[in-house]
């Protein structure tokens, strides 16, 4: 998908399938991992390696061109990242406080916060006619510094609940999430012709091994799921809704404009979930890693519902304008 050139109806409706099958797969995979819970969580060793195949699929799908509105339009950017840093650590907390969460829960809900902005953002602010250009930079620079943040930002939240190797998760995020991401751009950038021919495809790939995540963390916890379930969705939406609202407010109370604004709510709303899932499972425990589970569906599903309505208010504008 090109954000250089106007968005084509058929690229629409490809957009729009693959933000609404997407959590509907992440749903079932979750059935899957509960349903045959014993066989499938003795595979728990795979979700810090499928982690890593899914951020060098996300170093794939950049280029170094991504990168130039931090130079040219800095202050976006850095009003984004400083947001996605703050605004959702700090509602997970709040959540978390006012729910009276189990430390196990609060301590996954707070690390949805704390971890970078999820991909499926830049679809979901394509969809939006938000600034799609934005929004990439904006997922790529938070991802970048996830390996400093997303640890100084879950020992400050989370030290007091739960015990936490501050050093451990640095050095697993470099492992995970900075290296494949390096190495992905890397080959994007020397073998563009090879990387274009697997474009195509690696959408539903990332998709497919983000389901085997979803499907081994769900397992681990499958005991516990129905008695956590309620609490843990109220908190997801509670975070990913306030999220949004507060991201979009940010944009505009900034001045940014319009579609920087509904991009900084995109941006701001949706995380990189599996990530947290995958963290939660290996410095915490397989209930902590639940809300980052949830969350891979819900925040699909809100997106595409906003994106959605936003489309239909700029309908409504164009017809007032006429």
């Amino acid at each position: 998908m090109s954000v250089t050139t106007a968005p084509t109806a058929a690229e629409d409706r490809s957009a729009y399938r693959a933000v609404t099958i997407f959590p509907l797969l992440v749903l079932a995979a979750g059935a899957l991992g509960y349903a045959f819970a014993g066989p499938i969580s003795t595979q728990s060793g795979l979700i810090t390696p499928l982690l890593g195949v899914i951020m060098f699929g996300m170093g794939l799908t950049l280029t170094l061109p991504d990168f130039r509105l931090v130079l040219t339009r800095p202050l976006p950017v850095v009003l984004g990242v400083a947001a996605q840093y703050a605004v959702m650590p700090l509602v997970g907390l709040g959540i978390s406080l006012a729910l009276g969460l189990p430390d196990e829960i609060a301590a996954g809900v707070i690390l949805v916060g704390c971890v970078p902005g999820g991909t499926a953002s830049n679809v979901v602010a394509y969809l939006a006619r938000a600034d799609t250009a934005l929004s990439v930079t904006m997922t790529s620079v938070s991802t970048l510094l996830a390996p400093v943040l997303t640890p100084l930002l879950t020992l400050w939240l989370i030290g007091e609940r739960l015990p936490v190797d501050g050093m451990g998760m640095a050095t697993t995020i470099v492992q995970i999430v900075l290296i494949p991401v390096v190495g992905g751009l890397l080959v994007r950038t020397f073998l563009p012709g090879l990387v274009r021919r697997v474009l195509p495809a690696l959408p539903w790939f990332s998709v497919l091994v983000i389901c085997v995540v979803v499907a081994v963390v769900v397992s681990l916890s499958a005991d516990q799921l129905l008695a956590a379930g309620l609490l843990v969705t109220v908190a997801v939406v509670l975070h990913n809704g306030l999220g949004l609202g507060l991201g979009y407010a940010v944009g505009r109370l900034t001045g940014l404009g319009e579609r920087s604004a509904r991009t900084m709510a995109i941006e701001v709303g949706m995380q990189n979930s599996g990530l947290a899932s995958g963290l939660a499972a290996t410095f915490f425990t397989p209930v902590a890693a639940l809300p980052g589970a949830v969350f891979s569906v819900w925040h699909n599903l809100s997106g595409a519902m906003l994106a959605g309505w936003f489309r239909r208010r700029d309908a409504r504008a164009a017809r007032d304008a006429t």
